[in-house]
């Protein structure tokens, strides 16, 4: 199906999700219960149902109530549990994962397959697509009907710039950004929303718990990489050329470690993984993965607690001054780093705590991401809801309400 262009597809998918949303509300309705709530004509919502039965959206289901006389039973129309409407994909470097939500705002399926790090981003494409398939298979999901697709692209990555420097990696990088937008529109005819993945993981973390979501939140990963993001009032920070975040590279030490950006002692050069695995091993205590590290820190070694310190130390002195600055309400910290040991959180809480201005009850609080793996996805899935419908303008806007229904896990 080849999907209107311009202003008759804003409109038409306006229309698409008022009709969804009031489904999401009420649940199941006739066609002219839906017309009447709505405010549309009956040719005009007979119409948008019709395309929507046709994708999969909604599906229809007799109506039970009693009715006089002998005439048919009017239909329903109601959402389709099983009918995967929103993806949202984070490309990491070592695995894609996949999160499936349906039009009720439902989370129905999650998972994740590996690829080699030096995987071509046509590789990693492949591997998402394949993987999307056996989902489908597995889950007895459909896929006719995507309204929607958010990716969380890795490392420095603004959709809203036309041009990164002209250097090699960003050049790969944007090339592989524009593949991955192409082959996700051909493959789904529905629009695709590109963010950096790190960004996104911060998004879900401020917005998927509802009750108590943080309208202020901070959030750092600590990974392979290091970066993060702004959350406000629930919406992305994402900054004038929309590369905020890059918290990694951030400098402590202008003598320090040469950092793979050029600059010297940058956050990323002390907590990255591969920086604190190095000092470990340069320390005496060789360790070549994340379970030798955490088993080392398990035991108590000297060595290796007093490197966790150093990089949590460090992490402290940069979210103390964002904090200082930014006055969050919480501040959040994903990634494998953050789970390795209780000495790493808690050298962040009291180095931040220091560096923060004598505010008591005020002060942030600082915990670990609750989402895990799953983080960059859901909150591609969230920034597609809190850009709906104007998902073709997704580059340049920024004032748009936020969906009035959250994502929310399936109860199935």
């Amino acid at each position: 199906m080849t999907l209107p262009s311009g202003v008759h597809a804003l409109v038409r998918r306006t229309h698409e999700d008022r009709v969804l949303q009031v489904l999401r509300e009420h649940g199941a309705m006739t066609r002219g219960e839906l017309a009447t709530r709505i405010g549309l004509s009956r040719t005009t919502l007979s119409e948008i149902a019709s395309q929507l039965l046709e994708r999969g959206v909604i599906s229809v289901s007799a109506d039970e109530t009693p009715r006089l006389g002998r005439g048919r039973p009017a239909e329903k129309l109601t959402l389709d549990p099983a009918a995967g409407q929103y993806l949202g994909v984070d490309f990491g470097r070592r695995r894609v994962r996949i999160v499936v939500a349906n039009a009720a705002h439902d989370l129905i399926a999650s998972d994740a397959v590996a690829y080699d790090a030096a995987a071509s981003w046509g590789e990693r494409i492949a591997a998402a697509f394949d993987l999307i398939d056996r989902m489908g298979v597995e889950g007895e999901l459909h896929f006719e009907g995507v309204l929607g697709v958010g990716i969380g692209f890795p490392g420095p990555f603004s959709p809203r710039v036309p041009h990164e420097p002209s250097e090699p990696v960003a050049e790969a990088r944007r090339a592989g950004a524009v593949l991955m937008r192409t082959a996700f529109v051909e493959r789904f005819d529905a629009p695709v929303l590109l963010d950096n993945n790190t960004r996104l993981a911060g998004l879900a973390e401020a917005t998927w718990d509802t009750a108590a979501g943080a309208d202020h939140l901070l959030y750092l990963r600590l990974s392979d990489g290091i970066g993060g993001g702004l959350v406000v009032g629930g919406r992305l920070v994402t900054g004038a050329s929309g590369l905020a975040g890059e918290f990694g590279h951030i400098s402590l030490d202008g003598n320090g470690e040469l950092c793979r950006c050029g600059k010297r002692g940058c956050l990323e050069t002390v907590a990255s993984i591969e920086a604190i695995l190095r000092r470990c091993t340069d320390a005496g205590v060789p360790t070549a993965s994340l379970d030798e590290l955490a088993d080392a820190a398990g035991k108590g070694d000297p060595i290796v607690i007093g490197v966790l310190r150093d990089a949590g130390e460090a992490i402290g002195r940069v979210l103390g001054s964002l904090a200082v600055a930014l006055n969050p309400s919480e501040i959040v910290i994903g990634g494998e780093i953050a789970h390795v040991s209780d000495v790493i959180l808690e050298q962040v809480a009291a180095t931040t705590a220091y560096e923060l201005l004598p505010v008591g009850e005020y002060a942030p609080t600082i915990r670990t991401a609750s989402l895990g793996d799953e983080g960059g996805a859901i909150g591609a899935i969230i920034a597609i809801f809190q850009n709906s419908p104007l998902l073709a303008g997704y580059q340049s806007a920024t004032d748009v309400a936020p969906a009035t229904a959250p994502l929310r896990r399936s109860s199935n």
